[in-house]
């Protein structure tokens, strides 16, 4: 990146029109931004200047930036560049959560939804739900996006401009009271840009969010859970489990195959999450599949003595698939099996289901054409 960086300034100063891309501002750090503004010519204040501009004030355009001289303005405005993605498509369910398309550079689609929490004092707030990856290649059954297959990763910039787009079409005074990583894509696969990405939204001069209220949910990649948690400490984990036994959990989560519940729930009590914080297991409840009274007991057994909640999450559905959504009675019976063991359990109410907004919903429905695929999606 710095020998890019310095290609691009070497260009300029020649007077010539940069031959590289621009460098993308958004999805860089701040010791980047110091760096960068060092190559050309500008004190190191003024990268962390960029850096306020950037995420604190979630500006758009250069112009914006009004204590950065005007001319170094005009530098940056032909080496570098900020957006980095930009709305395709607004839906509104009737529950008042809201769902983006974002389309990318290179034309590609990726999804984010905000989430109505209760108002307080009269000010609405929000949960923002970001993808990682354009698709995702952990092939989970029971997940829309899966049927995409995965297509490419997601910059630093890309997850992170998600975040400053949603945050822009806030009312005045409205913010995002949390952000989860629960959109398309597995955070962990796509580990270096995912950790970047927190590490910059949580920065305390970002004004983007706290790390307790930020939360990354993953179907348990074994190998990286110990190196998520030590990189960004105090940041919530959401392990999506779905099933108490390998054999259903190979059939609905296919990385089971690789690291099964032993090495995933062994791994899990030994992540040093600190003494205030819970690992939160995931659990989608499929009718017949997974909510038995025997699943929920075998549940229990697994879990037993490790410092955690149960997030029971009844399926939301969507066309061309074979599974359907437990009944509220299952699911509270369901519940009190868990709580009658001794463990935190709690159910998600699902939100934007009318959009395919919802968890598990999200997806390029243009990516899902053709032999296999849904011919169109429509909101059930």
């Amino acid at each position: 990146m710095k020998q890019d960086v310095k290609s691009k300034i070497a260009t300029h100063q020649a007077g010539l029109r940069p031959a590289t891309r621009p460098v993308e501002l958004v999805g860089m750090d701040e010791e980047e931004l110091v760096s960068l503004c060092g190559q050309m010519g500008e004190p190191p204040y003024r990268g962390r200047q960029i850096f306020s501009w950037l995420y604190a004030h979630g500006v758009s355009e250069f112009s914006q930036m009004t204590n950065i001289p005007k001319g170094f303005r005009a530098k940056l405005g032909e080496a570098a560049r900020l957006e980095a993605l930009e709305l395709d498509r607004e839906s509104k369910s009737a529950d008042g959560t809201e769902k983006y398309v974002w389309r990318l550079r290179d034309g590609a689609r990726v999804e984010s939804v905000r989430i109505p929490m209760r108002n307080v004092n009269g000010v609405m707030r929000w949960s923002l739900c970001i993808s990682t990856q354009v698709g995702c290649a952990m092939g989970c059954a029971f997940c829309l996006t899966a049927k995409m297959g995965f297509i490419r990763q997601l910059t630093a910039g890309e997850i992170v401009g998600q975040f400053l787009a949603a945050r822009r079409l806030l009312a005045r005074g409205e913010r995002f009271h949390n952000v989860v990583f629960m959109g398309m894509g597995e955070p962990l696969d796509n580990f270096g840009a995912t950790v970047k990405a927190v590490r910059i939204l949580t920065h305390p001069r970002a004004n983007g969010v706290s790390a307790k209220r930020l939360t990354v949910s993953t179907v348990g990649i074994v190998s990286r859970l110990r190196d998520f948690v030590s990189a960004v400490p105090g940041v919530g984990l959401a392990v999506s489990l779905h099933a108490a036994d390998d054999e259903t959990r190979g059939k609905l989560v296919p990385v089971n195959r690789k690291w099964n519940l032993r090495a995933l729930i062994d791994e899990c009590r030994e992540l040093p999450v600190g003494e205030r914080r819970r690992i939160t297991f995931e659990y989608v409840m499929l009718r017949g599949v997974n909510d038995s009274k025997r699943d929920a007991k075998e549940l229990s057994k697994l879990l037993e003595g490790l410092k955690c909640k149960v997030n029971l999450m009844p399926w939301n559905p969507f066309p061309g698939t074979p599974f359907e959504r437990p009944g509220d009675e299952r699911v509270e019976e369901f519940r009190r099996i868990l709580l009658a063991a001794g463990l935190v359990a709690t159910t998600r109410t699902a939100k934007g289901v009318d959009i395919l907004a919802a968890c598990g919903q999200l997806a390029d429905s243009s990516r899902l054409d053709g032999p296999g695929g849904l011919k169109q999606l429509n909101p059930l």
